[in-house]
């Protein structure tokens, strides 16, 4: 891959946010056919043996959701075969089992490429004993079952990732039409970790374009109408620590997104569509130093935000305004309710807040949130989940719990 190098950059105490990065070859050859490169050059460039060595590090994790089928097999095929895939489904068990139809076209996949693939039920109950057994009961609810959301999947999906050894872990929503773009994505995420190194490394990834038919002809939009909403916001917030009016944030709800585990795990989170989010807010939050009480080793290294553009066009399901708007409050929510967002920052989301009909009773509620990942007792966590594990067989597909199994391919 060929990419330039970042043009801007905004630093607010340890945290580092680089400006977008243009992609200028998805395929730039391997290490022995170096051709057009310099040293000195604005551009990078980062052999396939590169890309390959963090690809072998990584988990992408794949929520999924009574999703159609063809849908997750295209999602799974642009997953390069050196990562590992974990589908994290929360698909309906009745009347019509889901899980079970997903879990034979994904064993059939497998079979068929080799690919590694960790198959979990959000609802496994053998999973909620080990969050409950492990301390992290904030995720379990009135059943002691992990409580239902995209957000709670990939905290489940990362936890996983680290408990099978991993040093990266990526998210590929399971609705993306085009298996060329899921694979893009997961080797920008290989090439930020590449530039901006293996700890404390944030890659997100800006599409291209978003078609949509207009017109009965295709037009390929350059943003999302939360993603507007939510850069803008954030933007908004740099620019008032900066003292600089600043648009380096360009990813505020990229759901394609991957971190080094140690970040990873070194973060909160929010439920819902705040998540992705949350995940500006909560690292100025802790590392910004803008709230000296939180502010978290003030001698670590840098935390880096790479934001990337990819090349592939963005195509996914069309889920409507009500959707949006969803995505907008979710994200508006999360940051009103920082502490370092500044009154008059969160004067002015209230009165757009109201004005979108986004308050509920005159209020603008809080979005869930979850602590650290680090506040489980991981050794636990991860004795808990390779008991789960080895009753697994290597090579088929071999549910283990009566209603909810686990399951593994290699």
């Amino acid at each position: 891959m060929r990419l330039e190098i970042p043009r801007e950059t905004e630093r607010i105490g340890a945290v580092q946010i680089y400006g977008l990065q243009k992609v200028y070859e998805l395929d730039s050859g391997p290490d022995h056919e170096a051709i057009f490169h310099r040293e000195d050059s604005v551009i990078q460039r980062i052999s396939y043996e590169s890309l390959f060595q963090v690809e072998k590090e990584m988990a992408i994790v794949v929520p999924v959701k009574d999703e159609r089928l063809k849908l997750i097999e295209g999602v799974l095929c642009g997953i390069p075969n050196q990562c590992t895939t974990i589908v994290v489904s929360n698909s309906e068990r009745s009347p019509i089992d889901r899980f079970q139809i997903e879990q034979e076209a994904i064993r059939n996949f497998a079979k068929f490429t080799g690919q590694k693939i960790l198959l979990v039920h959000q609802k496994d109950p053998l999973l909620g004993k080990a969050f409950a057994e492990s301390g992290y009961e904030e995720l379990i609810d009135d059943q002691g079952l992990i409580r239902n959301g995209k957000a709670e999947g990939m905290i489940l999906g990362t936890l996983l990732a680290k408990a099978i050894g991993k040093k990266f872990v990526g998210f590929v929503d399971s609705d993306n039409y085009f298996p060329g773009a899921v694979n893009e994505y997961v080797k920008e995420y290989a090439a930020g970790f590449n530039m901006c190194g293996e700890t404390n490394t944030f890659v997100r990834i800006s599409w291209q374009s978003k078609p949509k038919v207009q017109d009965s002809s295709l037009y390929f939009a350059k943003w999302g109408r939360s993603t507007v909403q939510t850069n803008r916001v954030l933007n908004r917030l740099i620019s008032m620590y900066s003292g600089f009016e600043t648009e380096i944030i360009k990813t505020g709800n990229a759901g394609e997104h991957a971190l080094s585990l140690d970040l990873a795990m070194d973060i909160d989170y929010a439920a819902g569509y705040a998540v992705e989010t949350y995940h500006f807010v909560n690292i100025l939050e802790r590392f910004g130093g803008l709230i000296p009480e939180q502010q978290k080793e003030p001698g670590r290294n840098a935390v880096k935000i790479c934001q990337i553009q990819s090349r592939n066009p963005h195509l996914h399901e069309v889920k409507g305004d009500e959707h949006v708007d969803d995505m907008i409050s979710a994200s508006w929510r999360a940051i009103y309710h920082s502490d370092i967002t500044p009154q008059s920052l969160k004067e002015a989301l209230r009165a757009e807040m109201e004005e979108r009909g986004y308050l509920i009773d005159g209020e603008i509620p809080q979005v869930k949130r979850y602590p650290a990942l680090n506040k489980i007792n991981f050794q636990k966590f991860s004795e808990l989940v390779e008991e789960i594990l080895q009753n697994t067989d290597e090579n088929l597909f071999q549910g283990f719990s009566d209603t909810l199994p686990i399951s593994i391919a290699r």
